[in-house]
């Protein structure tokens, strides 16, 4: 059984998707799920006695800039549900909340994993036969080539747990499929990869990712954010247009009402929701980050994910994969 502690406060329209997310996870889980929160909003719609509360009574706002004097006095919900994490009362932490928050938080209390010298926000993007797993894609707007092998050790760990891949294909994003093509950080982190041991299949570019020859793919944060936020722009703009189109006249919507079934599936692949949250791989605990603009089935699958992670042990895998890394020393934020 996993122990998920969840923000309540984190998503835009807090405490209401988590509360419900909540009740949901905790009856169909059988987890013990704690809500972090000011006890006065939440207490009183706390219905399920597997799920508990932790008083905090600030918010980590969305916008909210937080300083290194801030962050260590802090009592918002996002500070006091990793502070569980990191004392053991927690497995995993789940927030919809601020993504630079969650990092600095999380870097302040829980530290890095031996040898992370970056920890590395990662999603499960969509390509052909399913999902690959894809990091960095924020995080870290600057890299250096030792973080993006760091990367692909986390990535397929994580490749192996939760998409269940047996020694993943790790590809590095590029302009080109050659070896020598790319920016400085491609070119550098290329010769690395080869002799890393793992299964790396070389450069790929946005054909090969979304054709999903690679089970994993590594790029600094800059570039994945900007990958990752374009895709979902062009998904969505496709899906409205074929929408409009298919409906726009009676013969067109026999059509449409045929098709109806395919899109769900298409559109289920493509929705940020159907995953919930993704991890901050490389933390000294498991922190799980979602959209703010969440609602109950994103905070639900949200909860689905870190148990899943828990369940497969994600953190001490980690730990095994990178115990070669040089030991790094834990970051303080400040």
């Amino acid at each position: 059984m996993a122990r998920i502690v969840l923000d309540a406060m984190g998503s835009d329209r807090h405490p209401e998707p988590e509360i419900a997310a909540a009740h949901k996870a905790a009856a169909h889980f059988g987890d013990e799920i704690t809500l972090v929160g000011p006890e006065e909003r939440l207490a009183s719609r706390i219905t399920n006695p597997s799920v508990h509360l932790m008083h905090a009574g600030d918010v980590f706002e969305m916008a909210e800039h937080i300083s290194a004097d801030e962050l260590r006095r802090s009592q918002n919900s996002m500070a006091a549900g990793i502070q569980m994490v990191k004392d053991g009362k927690a497995d995993a932490f789940v927030t919809m909340g601020n993504t630079a928050g969650a990092l600095a938080t999380g870097l302040y209390k829980l530290g890095r994993i031996g040898g992370v010298k970056r920890p590395a926000l990662t999603a499960l993007f969509p390509v052909k036969g399913g999902r690959c797993v894809l990091l960095d894609i924020g995080a870290n707007a600057e890299c250096r080539p030792e973080y993006l092998v760091q990367f692909a050790r986390m990535g397929a760990v994580y490749a192996e747990i939760i998409l269940g891949v047996a020694n993943p294909r790790i590809g590095l994003l590029s302009n080109g499929e050659e070896a020598g093509k790319g920016t400085t950080l491609v070119k550098e982190t290329y010769p690395l990869l080869k002799a890393s041991g793992l299964n790396f299949i070389g450069n790929v570019e946005g054909k090969e990712l979304f054709g999903g020859l690679a089970d994993v793919v590594v790029t600094d944060g800059f570039t994945g954010n900007v990958l990752l936020k374009s895709s979902e722009a062009v998904a969505k703009l496709l899906i409205d247009t074929l929408r409009e189109e298919l409906y726009a006249s009676a013969r067109t919507k026999i059509g449409g009402l045929l098709a109806r079934p395919a899109f769900n599936r298409i559109r289920k692949l493509l929705d940020p929701a159907d995953i919930g949250a993704v991890p901050l791989l490389g933390l000294g605990g498991l922190v799980f980050v979602g959209h703010g603009r969440s609602d109950e089935r994103a905070v639900f699958n949200a909860v689905r994910m870190a148990r899943q992670a828990v369940e497969g042990n994600l953190l001490v895998r980690l730990q095994s994969a990178l115990a070669m890394e040089p030991e790094s020393q834990v970051e303080v934020v400040g």
